[in-house]
């Protein structure tokens, strides 16, 4: 059995309503399958990641999944839970 752990990452911005709603959705599917969420605002990383706001800034809120963009402006939980589980990832019905 595959044990592949993956990355979840969300970028966001502080006072960005599409962010705080779009943490909650991807916090709820990467519960089913025992996933932790990170949240980074592309603001605060710009410091020692500018490009990271240069390339996602416009964009968000942004879902990567293991470093690859999967979704943004929304979190696209079909194919999030798809992927998820293609990794043998349990899901917790």
């Amino acid at each position: 059995m595959q044990t592949t752990s993956h990355g979840v990452v969300l970028l966001t911005r502080a006072g960005c309503h599409s962010c705080a709603h779009a943490h909650e959705v991807l916090s709820e599917v990467c519960r089913e399958f025992d996933v932790a969420v990170t949240v980074v605002d592309v603001d605060e990383a710009a410091a020692e990641s500018p490009d990271l706001r240069a390339e996602y800034g416009d964009r968000v809120p942004v879902v990567l999944l293991d470093g690859i963009e999967h979704s943004y402006w929304e979190v696209d939980v079909p194919r999030l839970r798809a992927d998820l589980a293609q990794a043998g990832h349990p899901k917790n019905a």
